[in-house]
């Protein structure tokens, strides 16, 4: 399956020209299943895409209790891939300090900053994501939804603040090959103690699509390629 999945993540790099010959990609390492297949993804696209390029795995600790990252140690030194991890205070400092009522969006806000504060200190300006095309639609429909707008993140996205790139090389695929590559590949996936977790407007946007699904089975793919289409700021294809 991991053919399959490299394939796929590889057309998306091209179609969106993500990568550049001679750049070392971060890979937010997060120790969930999307992040790890990520990972083993862009490890095997290093060993033979064109524009040559190394992969450094990251990962920011936000302060939940409960969670042990030394597998993500153990993950990487079997693919003989870099790996640095730094530790925050942002789950004090969002739900102890402030108490927000909706911590995912100021939680997201810093953990974007600490990532790329975290690739500067290492020298390194782009960092690859683990959002995928379910996640792609949630977030258009979240947006469409909460907001009243059409918007969602960009496959490339440059911030100049701090002067790095954010890239979304799993665009292409669906959360349900992440999951039966995670199972078959026997991930050590890492299970997310935030409080948040299972409760969020994602969540809710989670259960109506596949309410909505039942009746409508083509639901996402026609909103994925709406979003192509119109196409959203950033969206439309290089190639």
């Amino acid at each position: 399956m991991i053919q399959k999945i490299t394939s796929i993540v590889r057309r998306c790099i091209d179609e969106y020209d993500m990568i550049q010959h001679g750049e070392t990609i971060a890979v937010g390492l997060s120790g969930g299943k999307d992040s790890l297949t990520l990972l083993d993804a862009m490890v095997n696209i290093s060993k033979y895409h064109p524009k040559q390029f190394k992969v450094h795995a990251v990962t920011l600790s936000m302060g939940f209790d409960g969670m042990d990252f030394s597998p993500l140690v153990e993950h990487c030194k079997t693919l003989d891939v870099p790996y640095s991890i730094k530790h925050s205070d942002i789950y004090k400092i969002v739900f102890t300090d402030r108490k927000e009522k909706n911590p995912c969006s100021l939680c997201a806000t810093m953990r974007r900053a600490a990532l790329c504060n975290m690739i500067k200190e290492l020298g390194i300006q782009k960092i690859a994501l683990a959002h995928h095309y379910d996640d792609a639609v949630e977030t258009f429909l979240m947006s469409l939804v909460y907001e009243g707008r059409m918007h969602c993140f960009q496959p490339v996205t440059y911030l100049d603040r701090t002067d790095t790139y954010q890239i979304r090389p799993m665009l292409y695929i669906k959360e349900e090959m992440i999951k039966r590559y995670a199972k078959s590949m026997d991930l050590p996936v890492i299970v997310n103690t935030c409080p948040e977790n299972g409760y969020s407007k994602r969540e809710e946007i989670k259960t109506l699509l596949k309410t909505l699904g039942k009746d409508y089975p083509g639901l996402k793919t026609n909103i994925f390629g709406a979003m192509q289409k119109l196409p959203l700021k950033g969206w439309k294809s290089r190639k």
